[in-house]
């Protein structure tokens, strides 16, 4: 059934062209240097998204298939989170905080029933839940390994005073690497105010009930920000312990 909001049809394709357009446009005339990553970004999106629609209505027929999407799921998240933060080789510890929330989250889930045991369920929130830990583990690793690179001799002055490693590399990079929470904190704070989210928006083309959309967003906004924050305190945690590190740059 098609939704009423975005019918799927030629003009929304138009639509869509339009506003790649647009967006490399301003690109281009602010030099924001974006202009082909925004045409990359697009072009995958669609094909991803077809890709995906065809994978799915196969993999939630079988078990081992839908798992083996889950770890796909991870392992690009992965690899995405850890290259933002660094091209060293120390980028594979990324799976860490973009693996313990989710996974902590989704098995709590199902083994209290509140989700259930249902393929497109659990794929379906472990990618909100994944992407969000993605995202807050690659601010975080990135604003940490910057803060540290910059204020290298606070760091020096800190251990000539006594402090173990990892408390001087804690105490210079944990305030800037904490903001890669603000983006959940505020998409929280603002629910329903400034934005309806997908989850609820989506529910309600569905024909869901309007108190039963906003309690599945609760609960996605929730759990965001459950699994955004220890993907945050993960992630400095292992820049502080030199786990994950950025080569210095070439003179």
């Amino acid at each position: 059934m098609s939704s009423t909001l975005l019918p799927v049809e030629p003009a929304l394709g138009v639509a869509m062209a339009v506003l790649v357009v647009v967006a490399v446009a301003v690109s281009a005339v602010a030099r924001l240097g974006y202009d082909r990553a925004i045409v990359t970004a697009a072009l995958r999106a669609v094909a991803q998204l077809a890709l995906v629609a065809l994978v799915l209505a196969a993999v939630v027929r079988v078990a081992p298939l839908t798992a083996a999407f889950l770890l796909l799921m991870l392992a690009t998240a992965t690899v995405t989170a850890g290259r933002r933060m660094t091209r060293d080789r120390s980028w594979t510890w990324a799976v860490v905080p973009v693996a313990a929330g989710p996974l902590l989250v989704v098995t709590t889930l199902l083994a209290t029933g509140v989700l259930p045991a249902d393929p497109l369920a659990v794929i379906a929130v472990a990618g909100i839940l994944i992407g969000g830990a993605m995202t807050a583990a690659a601010l975080a690793g990135r604003r940490a390994l910057d803060e540290l690179i910059a204020r290298r001799g606070e760091v020096e002055a800190a251990l000539s005073v006594g402090l173990l490693p990892r408390d001087a590399a804690l105490e210079i990079a944990r305030p800037q690497a904490a903001t890669a929470l603000i983006p959940a904190l505020d998409q929280t704070r603002t629910v329903g105010l400034v934005v309806l989210p997908g989850a609820f928006v989506g529910m309600l083309i569905g024909g869901a009930d309007p108190i039963q959309a906003g309690a599945v967003q609760l609960f996605v906004l929730i759990g965001l920000l459950a699994v955004e924050t220890v993907a945050v305190a993960l992630t400095i945690e292992l820049v502080a312990r030199g786990v994950i590190v950025r080569p210095p740059t070439p003179p």
